[in-house]
């Protein structure tokens, strides 16, 4: 580690303006496919928003429908192409902050529920300025070079969310955490945190 301060951001709604589960599900796939499949797991779906259904469990259900069998390699195509496409997405104002902390010297992770490998292409452009950045978001289950359409993690979701980041640096506890999200699945993360910044760059809506 650089410093004893880690700045800890949440992906989809902070540090971008639209959630990319469904929209990377578009992209591939397009809208009529998209819409088949949220109408076939509807029910599925309103138990999830309920919480009478893991979060996990559901979104790797929808996340198998769409890709299980798909190659890894156009998987990975895919989702530097998605984050070429919706570079737009991400907010202004929460890039500039990410930049401040890297300049200052402090560690900077990106930890999201989103699948990391469309999250990372977002931040390794060479004109981004946060090359350096570690990403930590939910991962999938490839064999034999195709997906499974399993996750070969747990959801990256609330407490997972503290036990990744965990994993990833040592002694947590004797860094100062400056954490950024906008929903109960940041909650963990707040829970830890010295400094906690909610919905903090919604003011470029």
């Amino acid at each position: 580690m650089t410093g004893k301060t880690i700045h800890v951001f949440d992906f989809d709604g902070t540090l971008t303006t639209r959630d990319t589960l469904l929209l990377f599900i578009r992209f591939v796939k397009g809208g009529w496919a998209l819409w088949f499949g949220m109408l076939l797991y509807a029910p599925l779906l309103v138990l999830m928003k309920l919480r009478l259904l893991d979060n996990g469990r559901v979104k790797e259900r929808v996340f198998s429908h769409f890709f299980r069998g798909m190659e890894e390699s156009t998987f990975n195509n895919c989702c530097e192409a998605f984050a070429d496409r919706y570079s737009a997405i991400l907010r202004p104002q929460g890039i500039a902050t990410i930049r401040k902390a890297l300049a200052d010297g402090d560690d900077v992770f990106v930890v999201s529920a989103s699948i990391d490998r469309w999250v990372r292409p977002f931040f390794v452009k060479s004109d981004s300025g946060c090359e350096i950045i570690n990403i930590i978001g939910t991962e999938i289950d490839v064999v034999d070079g195709r997906l499974t359409g399993r996750f070969a993690t747990p959801n990256c979701y609330d407490e997972e969310k503290v036990r990744r980041l965990r994993q990833a640096v040592p002694h947590l506890e004797e860094y100062h955490i400056v954490a950024y999200g906008d929903s109960r699945g940041d909650e963990a993360i707040f829970r830890i945190a010295s400094e906690k910044h909610y919905k903090p760059f919604r003011s470029e809506e």
